[in-house]
């Protein structure tokens, strides 16, 4: 057996090599950077700094590689060990904030620096998801001269968000960009034009920016995956469109399709959800919960959209996700769920109506429609501003709870709308139904006065002034119905108008209304007919054959007779097997009638000799020509005759006791 070899000796331990020299570092830093290789830069940027503490440039190569690398954490822990540093990270500060949705705070941030172009870049994002559009559209336009990458995708953006989507058009060609130069751009036009009510070529845009975006991020070498979730938004709204064209079925299997394949895009599957509750309504309220609570975040009792939505939802896009939540917790009659969550809307969304909406309908819900009648008023008194839509609904709840009069001064205070048909005659049957008889009749005046002096294409005058002659007739004011029906006779003609005021001055002055009435077109076919022996007859009279007749002469000169139509004969139908040569007998007529009720039923008679038999079963009948056998058997057939008496008892006692063990067996059973 050979001997085994020794073991080398260990070596000793070297001495701790000197670190590479700081121009190495940042060569290595640099090119981990071009990379994206952001992890392995902070770890250089950590080895810079652990040889040279305090160096400005590897504290800013730390913190943006830690921001690009999704880190905001720990972003902002470097940021904030680095407070002895020269160099002012507040614009650094200021966007990981702003990553953090606290964008307040990165807004009273930035408003500290000087305006560059980064600063008032990042300025206008934050705006944006304020909700403050029209600032965030004004800064974008400064930047315009600047010719920044991509700010016409964001200036889009904010006009359509602004409600301003009537000036894109204007803005592209002022730029002089075209709609599919990147399908982002394409995508914010299209939006442009639903909210222009240009469906159809929305459609069309919206299908090109899908094909360039295929196109591009296929170029970029994404996989199918992220490609899918970057056009994903594409998809939602197409599928936005198909609703608004009607095309229900359509539009909800691509949200049901979205939100199965379970899409890394949470804000699109958050606008699919929302859209596909609001096409289906309150059908299958469960499941509509269900997929709404696939939004919250996963360890919250209290609903509330998840960070990751919550972040990238603008306001707008948020409310009416809460606002269906709400819905369909009343809808499925969950009060105190629903409470709860109306009671924290005010606060997340201050400048909108729709929290004091939803806690109306709550309070009705209750059945507390006079709180909710107060609450609303309160609101509208101290924001007149967005008091409109609160009288509105201020009026349909007290119409609805029997509240004429509250409804009538809620619509009265809506000054823009008064003299709209349909508002006034809303505002006419609720002082009707309140009693206020003048006041409805002030309401048309009011109305005819506007209408007299508007100058628009469709006037409604001639509507609402024949509509006041017919309420004012219908309660006595006779002398203002005739004024207004002759004023509609002499300025439009009106024969409807004409009538009326024939019909309204007859009465009081017989003279003027056989003037108007002759102004009348005789009916053709009347001149046979002798009105003066009509009015003295006592009424109408079946008319025979002769008098039609007659009738149809008087009227040969005012229209020529129409030839009758021939009806076509058809051939009789009859059941399968019938021969109508050799019908056989006719059917019986009583053959639908029961059998007792028919003529021909007899009733089945009783046997009489059953009734003969007396005594016992078995016991023989003798004649009364054997007196002496009679006699001389008394003594024996006296015991068979008590015997059959007694048997005859027996069973008279004995049927009443049958329904008894039933109900004995009955109680055993219970």
């Amino acid at each position: 057996m050979a001997p085994k070899p020794k073991e080398k000796p260990k070596a000793a331990a070297s001495p701790s090599q000197p670190p590479p020299p700081i121009e190495d570092l940042f060569t290595s830093l640099n090119r981990h950077i071009q990379r994206s290789e952001f992890t392995q830069a902070v770890k250089v940027a950590n080895q810079v700094l652990s040889a040279a503490p305090g160096d400005e440039d590897a504290i800013r190569c730390k913190v943006v590689a830690l921001i690009r690398a999704d880190k905001i954490e720990e972003a902002l822990s470097a940021i904030q060990s680095a407070q002895k540093v020269s160099f002012d990270f507040s614009f650094y500060k200021a966007y990981c904030l702003y990553r953090q949705n606290k964008l307040d705070e990165a807004l009273e941030l930035l408003e500290k620096q000087d305006k560059t172009q980064p600063s008032m870049l990042l300025e206008s994002q934050i705006l944006y998801r304020l909700g403050k559009v029209d600032a965030c559209v004004d800064i974008c336009r400064n930047l315009q001269r600047a010719k920044i990458d991509s700010l016409e995708i964001n200036l889009v953006a904010g006009l359509v968000s602004a409600g301003r989507a009537s000036e894109v058009q204007g803005t592209l060609d002022a730029i002089k960009i075209k709609a599919t130069s990147s399908f982002e751009l394409a995508y914010n036009i299209a939006c442009s034009l639903i909210e222009g009510n240009k469906l159809k070529d929305a459609e069309q845009l919206l299908l090109t920016a899908r094909r360039i975006g295929q196109e591009t991020l296929t170029e970029e070498n994404l996989a199918d995956d992220d490609i899918e979730n970057e056009l994903a938004p594409i998809a939602v709204q197409l599928a936005y469109v198909h609703q608004l064209l009607g095309q229900t079925q359509e539009a909800v299997g691509s949200y049901t399709d979205i939100i199965n394949r379970n899409l890394a895009d949470e804000p699109s599957l958050a606008v699919a959800v929302n859209n596909l509750i609001a096409v289906k309504g309150p059908k299958d309220i469960s499941d509509s919960l269900r997929k709404l609570d696939r939004l919250k975040e996963k360890d919250s009792q209290k609903f509330e959209l998840a960070h990751a939505i919550d972040m990238k939802l603008s306001p707008k896009q948020k409310e009416p996700i809460y606002a269906n939540r709400v819905l369909l917790l009343l809808h499925a009659n969950k009060m105190d769920q629903a409470r709860e969550l109306v009671s924290v809307l005010p606060e997340m969304f201050p400048d909108s109506v729709m929290p004091v909406l939803l806690q109306a309908a709550v309070l009705v819900r209750e059945n507390k429609a006079g709180k909710a009648e107060e609450m609303l008023g309160q609101f509208a008194e101290t924001f007149p501003e967005k008091s409109k839509i609160i009288l509105l609904a201020r009026a349909q709840v007290a119409a609805a709870a029997g509240h004429p009069q509250i409804a009538a001064e809620s619509l009265a205070k809506v000054p823009d709308i008064q003299h709209m048909p349909a508002t006034v005659a809303t505002l006419v049957t609720l002082r009707e139904r309140a009693g206020d008889i003048n006041g409805a009749a002030a309401v048309l005046d009011s109305a005819i006065k506007w209408w007299k002096s508007a100058m628009t294409e469709d006037n409604q005058l001639g509507v609402i002034m024949r509509e006041a002659a017919s309420f004012k007739l219908k309660h006595g004011k006779e002398e203002e119905a005739s004024q207004l029906y002759e004023e509609l006779v002499k300025s439009h003609g009106d024969i409807e108008a004409l009538v009326g005021l024939i019909t309204t001055v007859a009465r009081p002055n017989v003279e003027k209304a056989e003037a108007y009435e002759k102004q009348l077109k005789p009916l053709p076919g009347l001149k046979g007919v002798d009105v003066d022996a009509l009015e003295k007859t006592s009424g109408a009279k079946p008319v025979d054959s002769a008098s039609r007749g007659g009738l149809a002469d008087a009227q040969e000169d005012g229209k020529t007779k129409e030839k009758p139509k021939k009806k076509r004969k058809r051939k009789p139908r009859y059941p399968k097997g019938f021969d109508p040569a050799n019908p056989g007998p006719p059917p019986d007529p009583e053959r639908w009638l029961p059998k007792r009720e028919r003529s021909s039923y007899r009733p089945k008679r009783k046997d009489k000799r059953a009734a003969q038999v007396r005594g016992s079963q078995g016991a023989v009948v003798r004649d009364k020509s054997e007196p002496s056998a009679s006699a001389t058997n008394s003594n024996t057939s006296n015991p068979k005759s008590n015997q059959a008496n007694s048997s005859k008892g027996a069973s008279q006692n004995a049927e009443p006791s049958r329904p008894q063990s039933k109900s004995s067996r009955k109680k055993s059973r219970k």
